[in-house]
């Protein structure tokens, strides 16, 4: 019996098809699926650390042009205008960002405690009306200035526990699956708490000016020194591949030309060591000069 090439034709043409067509399916479930890790990411959640050591104190550490407290200020109603750009840009449905305020240590002020409680706040398609959305920036300027009048009120200073922050918190209060996790950090690059000095060989719990004297790195071969002899903060174990951290207020004290320098490499090896995703380091400008860098961060 002579076979049907007609036949065999059109069923070879069935079977290429059919090939073709599963393989469009897994390049658009593929697609799908990229899309899909994608949009995850327009989740943010936003944690701001205050450093409320004597940096703040406008007597001390008084600059005429504008006070490093009133920087601060700038910087977050910079942070909280990006915060509400991103989401009046989301169409409501897919509404799920917060932002919030972390001191440590926690404040022995009832009523400061309850201003940092206030400053939490949660969006959702159920509840992000226009209104509350636009009572953002306004909720963060008011809590905030009264926390910094109150600290510099009290006067105490007794420094802010970056280290054990890390060591401790980061990892439970400013990550959450299925957001883009960034922690923005006011402090002026020096890390200090009465309650956390450790030094082991070179690495340690704090970075003072004193300190960067001692190991010598205030000479124009201190990149070389600090390299060869390991110097930085001691390591935690923390693995911060989910998080990505601002770092604002960088103010070097002037005696050494390479303090500034000096301060960035200890914060960027450390959050090297800690696989953090992606991180910038920035000098206390005026929040006029960092309103950009602080858009572009946020929102990329």
């Amino acid at each position: 019996m002579r076979p049907n090439y007609i036949q065999l034709l059109v069923f070879l043409l069935l079977i290429v098809g059919c090939k073709e067509e599963t393989k469009n399916t897994s390049q658009d479930a593929k697609a799908l699926q990229v899309v899909s890790k994608k949009k995850t990411t327009d989740n943010l959640n936003i944690s701001i650390l205050l450093d409320l050591s004597d940096r703040i104190n406008p007597v001390k550490n008084s600059n005429g042009t504008m006070e490093y407290y009133q920087r601060d200020l700038g910087y977050i109603a910079a942070i909280t205008k990006a915060f509400e750009n991103h989401i009046m840009h989301k169409k409501i449905q897919k509404i799920k960002d917060q932002i919030q305020v972390f001191i440590d240590p926690e404040p022995s002020d009832i009523t400061l405690n309850e201003k940092i409680a206030a400053l939490k706040l949660e969006f959702n398609r159920h509840n992000a009306t226009k209104e509350y959305i636009n009572k953002i920036q306004e909720t963060y300027q008011f809590n905030c200035k009264d926390i910094y009048e109150t600290a510099i009120k009290d006067g105490k200073y007794i420094g802010s526990d970056l280290f054990n922050f890390f060591k401790n918190k980061v990892s439970n209060y400013c990550i959450k699956k299925n957001q883009r996790n960034i922690l923005i950090i006011l402090t002026d690059g020096y890390m200090y708490h009465k309650d956390s000095r450790i030094k082991d060989k070179n690495e340690t719990t704090y970075l003072t000016s004193k300190l960067i004297r001692g190991f010598k790195l205030n000479t124009t071969n201190w990149k070389k020194r600090f390299e060869k002899n390991n110097y930085g903060f001691l390591s935690v174990e923390q693995n911060l591949k989910e998080l990505e951290i601002l770092v604002l207020g960088i103010n070097p004290l002037k005696h050494n030309p390479f303090e500034k320098d000096v301060i960035k490499s200890y914060w960027s090896k450390w959050f090297n060591e800690m696989n953090v995703k992606k991180h910038q380091i920035k000098s206390a400008d005026l929040p006029i000069y960092l309103e950009d860098v602080i858009e572009d961060f946020i929102n990329n």
